[in-house]
């Protein structure tokens, strides 16, 4: 296919031909739409200029009409932009070449949602999903000089409440904030197929948005058009992957064609066809032989296929499309054994321990969202050594872009439909919105080796508690008998049939979740359930302490998860000075969870000490989010192969404020990410103290080709060496971890009380390389004898890269470093500075950054925050 701009008609002739073939003229042309659009509010006059991708509040941002939405509370003054109507209209001219190309066919993948489209004022598509594929064919109305494309957006909420009323009852929804939007209880988003986190969440503001989100096209063609090219992997061994190339084609007339599979210039497969007018599906065979398979980074190349379909007729190419595949097995094993039932993606073969995070949309207001950001997130993602993320089911079904990545990079990715902590209808047309939904996703994605597995909602299921009276959310116990059965009804309607039923049809063999979490069919998930996958919430919600997540672990872990504050460099974009500290207006409209701020400081209350100073308290409060969830991927990881996934809420930031988040909205890595960095390490040193008891274990994720070493040093917080001690050399396995050794250890400080002495953990190989080293504590942190550090910072060139070289004569706990007003993150941060050991870091500027000079480095440790123990 040839992209042309909106102002001229370019004829492509570059397309691959058979040898010997002459050129002749395109079977397909691409129009973009991306001229010069405008918007109004319906109702008015007032025509100013819009931005195509993007949404109502981006443009009436842009044109100066609103203050930005995330900037103090401004929020609160927006609520009236998803009550009112809106319209948009971009003028194109497809030009004199158009009557070579009988059919037109307009695509609007990225319509936000209740749209309206006409051409030339001709009413052509009445859009009602945002997540749908919107598609129409339009030749006959198009003229080759001048067009007009108007696209009317109707209020979602004035829809919503429109569908609230027929439905004749509410439904629950507990994240949406209707009261913010000034709607009070009545909650419409379960109603409008949209992005439920637009509405509101527990991490995230309400601001519901209208706009056209994706790229629109024309796309012409005479006789053939490839609709679909599925690679479907039918078998696959170490000597060969047996595949079926399914082709969709629409043609315009009836005709001999020949379906084609290309990898580079070779030809794989061909097969003569007849088609006839309308959409025919056909498959065609083929074989590659010695197959590279598709790993995660962590286990191997995450190898790639570009395979190549071209249909066509006579010796010219009629249309064409590529997809870039990877062989792999992947299952979602769940075995009866003797505590209950396993949970655990096998790829190729192998058992996978998962390590990752849940992801959410990167912005209220998605076309935001840079390419170069989805690559960075993606990377952050790698670079913590994570292997899996999750799609969580309230945002939406991601760019492609994104799951290309992923592919590339060798990441796992746990799928949800778009569902999330809601009830939903299931009458007829709702059920056929969302089957076409399905559909129109599964069969967009199904050629991502990334997609691990399907998961129908996020949290429905365990909130509504239909085998389990007394228990769930509340929810059942507001309706009558009759709306009860009629709402469970529908939700099996939606994930026990429909959902299931296409993704068998679909996808076929790839793995369905109908909800998470999930212990199996009429049974309620709960913190102790063996089977299925687990959200544990106790520490958070139930104030369990941090031994909670020791305490109650499950066969998968697919969320969990503790608060902190964004940096003070994000906090300074949406505050003025006068407005932080955390009980503000301002901190508290960026704090959605109602518990959260309290909740925060209970914590600190428990396990530190809470500063007076704001910036302080901006710190520890990562300091301690970090803890908790290092506690947590510990116990899960030495939990060992009874739990087999650990996914902590959540990844990345869709707006600036407090939220469970390791990286923030300004693309700035919180302590967690730092410290998930670390625990996460495919083989990786677990060390822990209690009970007056050292216990220590190592945990392979990939395998280790050579013995490792444990090397202890039990040190003053001075850096004296108390005592000191070395393993034998130790093999390690992927199937389960390590216990190296459970000692008492205060017979080995030399007298030295608990609260100046530290252990220094290294897992090394042989050749003394470190592989994971821990520093473990022997006294509560509150009670540790902290005090603030001098470090002289030095600039070294290591390999043509400035790298810093930092040294402390004393503890340095937690040691954050920072160039105030710099974009870009360390190589490591928040790490404990043990005396007489030198760390070297370096610094990775954002692009167009520079390396600032050293002198304008801070640096804070836990000892400058807490006051010395009594």
């Amino acid at each position: 296919m040839n992209r042309i701009r909106i102002d001229r008609l370019v004829l492509f002739t570059g397309l691959l031909l058979l040898a010997g073939c002459q050129s002749e003229p395109e079977a397909t042309q691409v129009v973009d739409i991306d001229g010069k659009w405008s918007f109004r509010q319906v109702g008015t006059d007032e025509w100013s200029p819009a931005t195509v991708p993007g949404t109502v509040h981006t443009d009436l941002l842009a044109n100066g009409k609103i203050e930005d939405p995330f900037y103090r509370t401004n929020e609160k003054e927006l609520q009236w932009i998803d009550k009112e109507d809106w319209e948009y209209r971009c003028r194109f001219s497809v030009g004199p070449e158009m009557a070579e190309f009988g059919r037109w066919r307009l695509e609007l993948p990225g319509l936000d949602t209740y749209a309206d489209v006409y051409v030339n004022d001709s009413l052509v598509l009445q859009a009602d999903n945002f997540f749908r594929q919107w598609a129409v064919d339009v030749e006959g109305l198009l003229r080759p000089d001048s067009n007009e494309l108007r696209i009317y957006f109707h209020s979602p909420v004035k829809v919503g409440l429109g569908k609230l009323q027929a439905h004749g009852y509410p439904l629950p929804a507990s994240n949406d904030q209707s009261e913010n939007g000034g709607l009070g209880d009545q909650k419409v988003s379960i109603f409008t197929r949209k992005p439920g986190y637009h509405y509101g969440w527990d991490w995230g503001p309400r601001l519901v948005t209208s706009g056209i989100w994706q790229p629109v096209r024309l796309v012409g063609w005479k006789k053939v058009r490839l609709d679909d090219l599925f690679f479907r992997q039918v078998s696959l061994s170490m000597a060969r992957a047996d595949l079926l190339a399914q082709f969709t084609v629409e043609t315009a007339v009836e005709t001999d064609a020949r379906l084609q599979v290309y990898h580079g210039d070779t030809l794989l497969a061909e097969k003569k066809v007849h088609l006839r007018p309308g959409l025919t599906i056909d498959t065609l065979g083929f074989q590659l032989l010695d197959p590279k398979l598709w790993w995660t980074h962590d286990l191997g190349e995450p190898h790639l296929y570009p395979l190549r379909g071209v249909v066509m007729i006579g010796r010219q190419p009629a249309d064409e499309a590529t997809k870039e595949i990877g062989l792999r097995t992947v299952h979602v094993v769940q075995r009866p054994d003797p505590q209950g039932s396993s949970f655990y993606v096998e790829l190729n073969g192998v058992p996978v321990y998962c390590r990752g995070a849940n992801y959410i949309p990167n912005d209220v207001f998605i076309p935001r969202v840079s390419d170069e950001r989805y690559r960075e997130t993606v990377q952050a993602a790698v670079d913590a050594n994570m292997n899996m993320l999750r799609v969580w089911g309230g945002g939406f079904y991601e760019k492609d872009l994104f799951y290309e990545l992923c592919d590339r990079e060798g990441l796992l990715v746990w799928q949800d439909f778009m569902f999330a902590c809601s009830m939903y209808p299931g009458d007829e047309a709702f059920l056929q919105n969302v089957r076409q939904e399905a559909i129109d996703n599964i069969r967009r994605l199904r050629n991502h080796p990334c997609i691990a597995l399907w998961c129908g909602n996020n949290e429905n299921d365990v909130a509504w508690a239909n085998y389990a009276e007394g228990s769930g959310w509340g929810w059942k116990e507001q309706y009558t008998p009759e709306q009860r059965a009629e709402i469970w009804a529908d939700y099996e309607a939606v994930f026990h049939r429909l959902l299931p039923g296409l993704v068998r049809e679909y996808h076929s063999g790839m793995y369905y979740l109908p909800t998470s979490p999930f212990a199996g069919k009429e049974q309620h998930a709960t913190y102790t359930s063996t089977s299925g996958d687990m959200h544990y919430w106790g520490v958070w919600q139930g104030l369990h302490g941090f031994e909670g997540f020791q305490q109650y672990i499950g066969r998968f872990m697919s969320e969990y998860g503790f608060q902190s504050f964004p940096d003070l460099e994000t906090v300074k974009s949406f505050t003025l000075p006068e407005d932080r500290r955390i009980d503000s207006e301002v901190m508290t409209a960026h704090q959605r969870s109602g518990i959260g701020n309290e909740r925060i400081r209970q914590f600190l209350e428990r396990y530190y000490t809470v500063p007076e100073n704001f910036e302080d308290l901006l710190y520890l409060s990562q300091v301690q989010q970090a803890d908790a969830i290092k506690v947590a991927i510990e116990a899960h990881r030495t939990a060992k192969p009874y739990c087999m996934g650990s996914l902590y809420w959540q990844l990345n930031d869709c707006w600036p404020a407090a939220s469970w988040s390791g990286i923030d909205y300004r693309g700035r890595w919180k302590a967690l990410h730092y410290e998930v960095a670390r625990s996460f390490e495919p083989v990786a040193l677990i060390a822990q103290f209690a009970d007056d008891s050292l216990k220590v274990q190592a945990v392979a994720d990939v395998p280790m080709p050579d013995s490792v070493i444990l090397r202890l040093r039990i040190m003053g917080l001075d850096g004296r060496v108390l005592n000191s001690w070395k393993s034998n050399p130790t093999w390690l396995t992927t199937t389960e971890p390590h216990l190296f050794g459970h000692w008492p250890i205060l017979i080995r400080t030399r007298g030295e009380p608990p609260t100046r002495v530290l252990i220094a953990a290294r897992l090394e190989r042989m050749d003394e390389t470190p592989i994971s080293e821990r520093v473990v504590y022997l006294a509560p942190l509150d009670q540790l004898e902290l005090r603030p550090v001098t470090i002289n910072p030095l600039i070294f060139e290591r390999d043509g890269e400035p790298w810093i070289r930092l040294e402390a004569d004393y503890l340095a706990k937690d040691l954050y470093l920072d160039f105030p007003g710099v974009a870009g993150r360390f190589s490591d941060n928040y790490f404990d500075l043990v005396p007489g050991i030198e760390k070297w870091v370096r610094f990775l500027p954002a692009e167009g950054a520079a390396m600032p000079p050293i002198e304008q480095l801070q640096i804070r440790t836990l000892g400058d925050v807490m006051p010395p123990a009594n």
